[in-house]
């Protein structure tokens, strides 16, 4: 049997997307992707499957609706551009979602909200009130109030956090490249994908992972180590291309999108 058929059996899903794919090259929003997005995301909901959405974007939202060609480099006025930005792309996501007649909430964490016991279970308990009343949870980092000993980093660890807090099934990490290669594969032609990971140590120990994105805070090698936390808990991830939100339902019918991070006993319970 092909061992991405068990694909189409998740159930709890948590989906990422990261800046790149919400903007266009000049910083403006990508209105007709994040449309697109919801529109899927919205049909798998209706269609019985648990979504939460982890969504960048803040900081880029802000640049927008202030006019800003350039990220601010201090941390006072990214927290304050993302201050702005947060209020208007929920407003976005809100439209859109209520379009299929779906409700939002917005939920802002950071990593010390997570690492508390008491406060750890309350965040999970708020997560499967919201699956249960049939409402999206859209993620993000609290970036108007996290420090460095706070702050996650970067919304590919956060997705990761989320999906072992709520014992999702997958975690789906959206990016602009389908997947790991052994290479760019913007600008190497012999850049090879690699389909399957089982152990990143081994599988990826000859790939450069490094390098960032235009107005992002993670990269490839961020993914692959969400991933990773992940896999440690027996979750299966995909990273993947979501230039064209379609991959989504591709991956959840078994197709060969991006790269598949296999759980290390797909089988086993998870552990949290």
């Amino acid at each position: 049997m092909n061992y991405r058929n068990r694909l189409k059996d998740k159930q709890k899903i948590v989906v990422k997307i990261g800046t790149n794919l919400l903007t266009h090259e000049d910083g403006g929003l990508n209105m007709t992707r994040i449309e697109k997005l919801v529109r899927i995301l919205a049909d798998l909901k209706k269609k019985g499957k648990d979504i939460i959405l982890v969504s960048s974007g803040a900081v880029g939202v802000g640049m927008e609706i202030l006019g800003l060609d350039r990220k601010p480099e201090d941390l006072t006025r990214k927290q304050a551009m993302a201050a702005v930005g947060q209020a208007g792309l929920i407003r976005l996501y809100q439209k859109f979602f209520e379009a299929h007649h779906i409700h939002v909430a917005q939920i802002l964490l950071t990593r010390d909200g997570l690492e508390s016991g008491k406060r750890r279970i309350n965040a999970r308990n708020t997560f499967n009130a919201l699956l249960e009343m049939g409402i999206m949870p859209i993620v993000n980092e609290n970036d108007t109030v996290s420090t460095e000993e706070i702050e996650f980093g970067d919304n590919d660890t956060l997705s990761a956090a989320v999906a072992i807090l709520v014992y999702a099934d997958l975690l789906i990490i959206l990016t602009n490249t389908d997947g790991v290669y052994t290479a760019d594969p913007h600008t190497d032609e012999s850049a090879r994908k690699v389909s399957r990971v089982d152990d990143a140590c081994s599988d990826l120990k000859d790939i450069d992972l490094n390098g960032k994105s235009r107005l992002g805070s993670g990269g490839m090698a961020s993914k692959v180590a969400a991933a990773e936390m992940c896999r440690e808990h027996n979750l299966d991830v995909i990273i993947a291309d979501g230039s064209d939100p379609l991959t989504i339902r591709d991956i959840l019918e078994g197709k060969e999108r991006g790269t598949y991070f296999v759980s290390e006993t797909t089988d086993a319970p998870k552990t949290r």
